[in-house]
């Protein structure tokens, strides 16, 4: 048994060699991919997987503790799942804290004066190269979607609903919330608030680590 102490608990930067890549498929916002990877062992690997361009999400909590999130159907699942305020990085350059806010705004209407980090995920390793940042925002305000917003396809159908954490810990625990970085960002917005009440987060500008591997090594999607 290896017990690993709090210095040693980081992933680590790593990759193996690529001896080659080819595109199966590309799509609107992902590429489907086929590398032939060397293990240390000499063995050579066929994986398959998406190349995505990253994304953010927002635990967007008020006063009360409650927080702001919208229901949205999500085909590939058959499912209208309720979620926090998330999208893309798919505009080139745009900082991942200034996507937030965007997001933010377009999707329920708000913004926050006060933002951190609360949890840096990779989604689905296995299968998408997709990297989450899942911000708190707090000291809430209404404001106004951008200049030339408008919601199409299934955000069309997307509404804004509010509960509170104690409630979404309870869902999320019972198996009726499914969605990543709802599950994420909760149950990190709960540990935080019992740990020290959100002092020990990293601000809203803390690197990206392992956002820069993957931009490093990836070709765009």
């Amino acid at each position: 048994m290896i017990i690993l102490d709090r210095s040693e608990l980081a992933d680590l930067p790593v990759a193996w060699p690529t001896l080659s890549s080819a595109v199966l498929a590309a799509g609107h916002i992902g590429t489907f991919v086929s590398d032939t990877v060397q293990a240390p062992n000499g063995e050579k690997l066929e994986r398959e997987y998406v190349r995505h361009p990253g994304a953010v999400s927002v635990i967007a909590l008020d006063e009360e503790d409650r927080v702001a999130l919208v229901r949205q159907y999500r085909h590939p699942v058959r499912h209208r799942l309720i979620e926090p305020p998330a999208g893309l990085l798919d505009v080139s350059g745009e900082d991942p804290l200034a996507a937030a806010q965007r997001e933010l705004a377009e999707e329920v209407h708000l913004a926050a004066d006060r933002w951190s980090v609360l949890v840096d995920v990779l989604s689905t390793p296995g299968i998408v190269a997709e990297t989450l940042r899942i911000y708190l925002a707090r000291d809430l305000r209404s404001a106004s979607a951008p200049d030339g917003f408008a919601r199409v396809g299934e955000e069309a159908e997307m509404d804004t609903v509010w509960a509170s954490l104690d409630d979404l810990v309870d869902a999320v625990l019972a198996g009726d919330l499914h969605n990543p970085s709802l599950i994420s960002g909760v149950l990190a917005a709960e540990a935080s608030r019992r740990r020290d009440h959100f002092g020990g987060l990293r601000p809203a500008e803390a690197p990206w680590p392992v956002r820069d591997v993957l931009t490093s090594v990836l070709p765009s999607v």
